[in-house]
């Protein structure tokens, strides 16, 4: 049976709920296979858990909305969706804030060996030789990658830009941190290095001046699938991909 487009969920799940917040609206909404609702206070897992939406701090920095992001702070900087690619503000980062446990709760913790099990072999434009990347099947993540390598190998003049990738599944921390990378869930991937710009490979460390080289269709393809791009980062990224769909529907919504 066909999955309800998560437009019409996020709607339902608005339309529903007696608190209508529209951020935890679009979580819910996003990730049906593994939340129920939320309350005032809590997000609430099918299994009945439920986890705190925010962690009571006020006014966090950057770095501490970095280093430890409560549920809201996952959207305390809107994802900027759509055609439009400009050179985001100063520490401009929508996406960047992730919540470990909630992620780890989903797609499982790969230090323990819980992601690779649940990992598929997905044909990454296989008629240019992409070769084949392992991505999560969970929350649809592999089935999603699957339509994006078939929509780009159809228009050939990004062929280049994407194949091969630079990699998908890693269980590894992001670099000079501790925490995890999102290639850790197998819900990540990364496009031809060849046109890659990484804001710590600059030496304007400290300031880095934005640079990109991917087009931007490639860009709208993975957004309509779900997911969000490291190129509209501050500290950019500009090879990554990773399956955010509820910083997706929120920008949607506005």
């Amino acid at each position: 049976m066909m999955r309800p487009s998560l437009h019409v969920l996020f709607l339902l799940a608005l339309a529903t709920s007696s608190h209508a917040d529209p951020i935890l609206s679009a979580l819910v909404a996003s990730y049906p296979d593994h939340l129920s609702g939320y309350d005032d206070s809590a997000i609430v897992w099918n299994n009945g858990k439920r986890m705190p939406v925010s962690d009571g701090g006020p006014d966090k920095s950057f770095e501490q909305r970095l280093a430890r992001p409560d549920i809201k702070d996952q959207f305390a900087l809107a994802y900027p969706a759509g055609a439009d690619i400009k050179p985001p503000a100063r520490n401009e980062d929508p996406g960047r804030f992730r919540n470990e446990a909630f992620f780890t709760g989903m797609y499982g913790d790969c230090r323990k060996g819980e992601v690779g099990k649940r990992l598929e072999p997905v044909a990454w434009l296989p008629r240019h030789g992409g070769g084949t990347i392992m991505v999560t099947g969970v929350n649809g993540v592999a089935d999603q990658v699957r339509a994006i390598s078939r929509e780009l190998e159809a228009q050939p003049d990004l062929v280049k830009y994407v194949s091969p990738s630079a990699g998908a599944y890693s269980c590894r921390a992001i670099l000079g941190t501790g925490r995890l990378s999102f290639h850790s869930y197998g819900a990540a991937i990364d496009i031809n290095l060849r046109f890659a710009d990484y804001w710590l490979w600059k030496p304007e460390k400290d300031a880095p001046v934005w640079r990109n080289r991917v087009p931007a269709a490639i860009v709208e393809i993975f957004e309509r699938h779900g997911f969000i791009w490291g190129g509209r980062w501050y500290h950019f990224d500009t090879m990554h991909f990773e399956y955010r769909p509820e910083l997706i529907a929120v920008a949607k919504a506005r």
